[in-house]
C-alpha cells in the first residue's frame, strides 16, 4: 500500500470554512522588541491571500520567541500590526486569549474579510507540551486546519502535529514549496553535490554531517563547529570554541573523505571591535586567540569546490559574522554561491539568513529556506512530524 499523499490547499477546494493557519511569525527582533525583518511574515502571504480570496474566514496561529509565560515584549501585536500594512483590505483581529469566553462574540462575529490571529502559541502550556487538551481546544475555532509553517514543522507542538487529530488537515503553498524544493535537491541531486556547514555546535549536526557524508562529493565545514574537528585532528586552537564532549564523534566523522576543513584561520577576539584579527596557519593559533572565520586560503579551497558543483546545500556561517570583522568569510561563501548559475542552491537557517538578508543576488539563489532545525532534519530524514501529520490516515 502507498504512503498516503499530503493534500496542499491548491491541490482541493476550500472555500467559505473556517481555516485554523499556522503559520511562522517568529519574525527576528530589535534589542527594543520591534521587528528587525518581517520577512516570515511576507513569505506567509501567497497562502493567506489564497485562502481570502475564496472567502474562507481565517485564524491564524504562531509563536514569537521563547517566552516562558505571557510576557508583552513577545506579544504579536507588532506582528498583526505589520501584516495588516500587507493586508490593507482587510481588518487584521488579535484575540488576546482565545480560552476567554468574553473573546467568544469575536470568532462569532467574524467576517471573511477579517483575519483573527491568536496571541502567542508559547503563552499557553499546552503548545509545547502537544497537550491534547489544549489541541482539541484550538481545533473547536475551524472546520479545517492548514500548516504552511515549514520552519517549526519539526516540532512535535499542539499547534503542529496535534490539532490535525481533530481536523481535516493541509499543506499551505510555503510548506509545499519547501517540501518541493529540498526534496529535489536531496531524493535527485545534480552532481556534484557540495554541503557547506557551518554554525557552532557539531551536537545539533552529527545526524545531518552523517547523512551528508554519503549524499555529498564535498562537505565544506566551517563555522564554530569546525573548532572541534580541528582539535580532533591535533590542532591547538587556543581559546576558541570547541565542544569537546564531541570530539570523539568529530574523529569517526572526519575518517568520511569527502569532509574538507579549513586549512588557514583569522583568529581574534570576538567581542572586539573590528581590530586586532590576524590570519594564521592551523599550526600557529596563538594561545589567547580565537579562531572566528575561515581565512583566504580556505575561502580559495572552499570556493573551488563551489564553482564546480551543480547542487549546493549552505547551512550555517562559517564565521562569528555577530562582529564584521569575522564575516568575511560568510560574505565570501554567499557571492561564491551566487556566481554559480549552473547550480540548484538551497539555503537555510537562521543565523545564515541574518547574514545575508540585506544582500544583493539574493535572486540568485534558488531556494532560501524558511527553516534552520527543520531543513536540517528534514535533509537527515526525509520527513518531519509537522508534515507527517497532515496525512490523511489510511482505512481502517
Amino acid at each position: 500500500m502507498t504512503e498516503p499523499h499530503i493534500t496542499y490547499i491548491d491541490e482541493t477546494d476550500i472555500k467559505n470554512k473556517r481555516v485554523l493557519l499556522r503559520v511562522d511569525f517568529n519574525v527576528s527582533l530589535n534589542p527594543d522588541f520591534s521587528i528587525a525583518d518581517d520577512a516570515r511574515i511576507r513569505q506567509s502571504l501567497p497562502t493567506l491571500l489564497y485562502l481570502l480570496t475564496r472567502h474562507n474566514k481565517l485564524i491564524l496561529l504562531s509563536h514569537l520567541g521563547r517566552p516562558k509565560q505571557r510576557d508583552k515584549q513577545y506579544s504579536l501585536k507588532k506582528v498583526a500590526d505589520k501584516l495588516q500594512e500587507y493586508l490593507p483590505k482587510n481588518k487584521v483581529t488579535l484575540v488576546d486569549d482565545f480560552l476567554e469566553k468574553n473573546n467568544a462574540g469575536i470568532f462569532a462575529g467574524q467576517s471573511d474579510s477579517e483575519v483573527i490571529m491568536l496571541e502567542n502559541t508559547r503563552f499557553y502550556p499546552g503548545e509545547k507540551k502537544n497537550d491534547p487538551g489544549f489541541a482539541k481546544q484550538l481545533s473547536r475555532l475551524a472546520d479545517v486546519y492548514v500548516n504552511d509553517a515549514f520552519a517549526v514543522a519539526h516540532r512535535e507542538e499542539a499547534s503542529v502535529v496535534g490539532v490535525t487529530k481533530y481536523l481535516p488537515s493541509y499543506g499551505g503553498l510555503l510548506l509545499k514549496r519547501e517540501v518541493e524544493m529540498i526534496s529535489k535537491a536531496i531524493r535527485n541531486p545534480k552532481k556534484p553535490l557540495v554541503a557547506i556547514i557551518g554554525g557552532a555546535k557539531i551536537s545539533t549536526k552529527i545526524g545531518l554531517l552523517d547523512k551528508l557524508s554519503k549524499m555529498a562529493e564535498y562537505v565544506l565545514v566551517g563555522g564554530g563547529l569546525a573548532n572541534t574537528f580541528l582539535k580532533a585532528k591535533g590542532y591547538d586552537i587556543g581559546s576558541s570554541y570547541c565542544e569537546d564532549g564531541q570530539v570523539e564523534t568529530a574523529k569517526y566523522l572526519i575518517q568520511k573523505t569527502n569532509i574538507v576543513l579549513p586549512q588557514d584561520v583569522v583568529v581574534g577576539n570576538k567581542d572586539r571591535g573590528t581590530n586586532g584579527e590576524e590570519v594564521t596557519k592551523l599550526t600557529a593559533v596563538p594561545p589567547g586567540k580565537e579562531i572566528l572565520d575561515i581565512g583566504p586560503e580556505t575561502q580559495a579551497l572552499f570556493g573551488s569546490y563551489i564553482a564546480k558543483a551543480k547542487t549546493i546545500i549552505w547551512n550555517g556561517p562559517v564565521g562569528y559574522i555577530e562582529n564584521p570583522a569575522f564575516r568575511r568569510g560568510t560574505d565570501f561563501i554567499f557571492y561564491s554561491l551566487t556566481a554559480n548559475s549552473a547550480a540548484v542552491s538551497i539555503v537555510g537557517g537562521g543565523d545564515t539568513l541574518a547574514a545575508i538578508s540585506k544582500k544583493e543576488y539574493l535572486e540568485k539563489i534558488t531556494h532560501i529556506s524558511t527553516g534552520g532545525g527543520a531543513m536540517l532534519e528534514f535533509i537527515e530524514k526525509g520527513t518531519l512530524p509537522g508534515i507527517e501529520a497532515l496525512r490523511p490516515l489510511p482505512p481502517a
